[in-house]
């Protein structure tokens, strides 16, 4: 299994190309990290799992999702994303992008 580079880094607000939310992506996996069960029952489109998955905080919804690389693209509306745990991974947001302490640029 082969370790892609992530086209996507932990704060940049994404758009989901096949349910059409948005969202802020919280942490990366290089590969799947999933079990094959959640892979048969979630993953109906067998999206590659020797790409990278993204843990995303959805925009106006309380849930977090995990979700293959080839499933995203950049958030191109520019706004900021609405999240009841959003504070718990970002405190700042600059030119479309979430900022974890001391991390702003």
């Amino acid at each position: 299994m082969s370790v892609s580079q992530a086209r996507f880094a932990i704060g940049d607000v994404i758009h989901h190309t096949k349910f059409g939310y948005r969202g802020v992506i919280v942490d990366v996996d290089p590969v799947f990290q999933g079990s094959e069960t959640w892979y048969r029952v979630m993953a109906k489109s067998r999206p590659p799992k020797d790409k990278p998955w993204y843990h995303v905080l959805v925009h106006d919804a309380t849930h977090r999702t995990y979700v293959a690389e080839r499933h995203l693209e950049a958030d191109h509306e520019g706004g900021q994303i609405s999240h009841p745990e959003l504070g718990r991974y970002f405190d700042t947001f600059q030119n479309g992008h979430y900022f974890r302490s001391g991390a702003a640029q």
